[in-house]
């Protein structure tokens, strides 16, 4: 009876997962973007609604390929429900050094020219932003919280009314290895942050805090150092992480 209750709730788990896959979107993706080889494989997942506002640009994966590397859509957080306005608007670069993850209702925009590179599961929660005109690099396991925003550009351009400076409106976003970023930050420009960098909810990021060494906690707006020797426990919770984002090898 029990071997009977578990193949019950293996096939529930894969059937639920079935379903959940926008397979349209999925496979117009994978064929699209990449060649018939790799395609085949379907190595980007899309779940639920997802608008492709521009496919111009190039996707590489620099990993060994597996189903369902990429999640886009996945719900891997508490929330169960989305309202159907995730996007993506690719027309540069986007470079995945193994599997990623994003949550729902995300907004993804690589401008012409730029160059956005997203570190193995490094990941992007539920309603979050990337907006690369320029440069964004996520390192190993660097996890973006929900509402988060990484944006590297000003949009418009400022002036020193003084001296007709014009200042840069586009620069370089770049998070190290291990870094655990909380809900609702907003990392701008100029943003360097070490290995194993914790970033408190509702921070703004926008220098390089490199120098501070690992192990650190930073918050504030702008974001400050709050404390040293602290890091979340990613040996922890590694087994938990992988299994949320390696759904098709359960």
């Amino acid at each position: 009876m029990s071997l009977l209750r578990g193949t019950y709730r293996r096939l529930r788990k894969r059937w639920k997962l079935v379903w959940s896959v926008n397979w349209i979107k999925t496979w117009y993706f994978n064929y699209k973007m990449f060649p018939f080889s790799i395609a085949r494989k379907l190595p980007v997942v899309f779940y639920g609604s997802v608008k492709f506002t521009c496919l111009k640009g190039n996707i590489k994966i620099d990993a060994p390929i597996k189903k369902g590397m990429i999640g886009f859509g996945q719900a891997y957080e508490k929330s169960t429900r989305q309202r159907g306005i995730a996007e993506i608007n690719l027309q540069g670069a986007l470079v995945f050094k193994g599997y990623a993850q994003f949550g729902k209702d995300c907004l993804v925009y690589i401008h012409e020219g730029a160059y956005c590179q997203f570190g193995h599961m490094a990941s992007l929660a539920s309603n979050g932003k990337l907006i690369c005109y320029q440069s964004i690099i996520l390192g190993t396991y660097a996890r973006i919280g929900s509402q988060g925003q990484l944006i590297d550009t000003n949009f418009h351009q400022m002036i020193d009314t003084e001296t007709d400076e014009r200042y840069p409106k586009t620069g370089t976003i770049e998070l190290g290895d291990y870094n655990f970023v909380s809900n609702r930050v907003t990392i701008m420009q100029k943003t360097k942050t070490p290995n194993n960098c914790t970033i408190a909810s509702n921070t703004l990021c926008n220098k390089d805090y490199s120098e501070m060494g690992e192990n650190i906690l930073i918050g504030g707006i702008p974001a400050k150092l709050l404390k040293d020797n602290i890091s979340r426990d990613w040996e922890g919770e590694k087994e938990q992480i992988e299994k949320s984002l390696k759904v098709f090898e359960s």
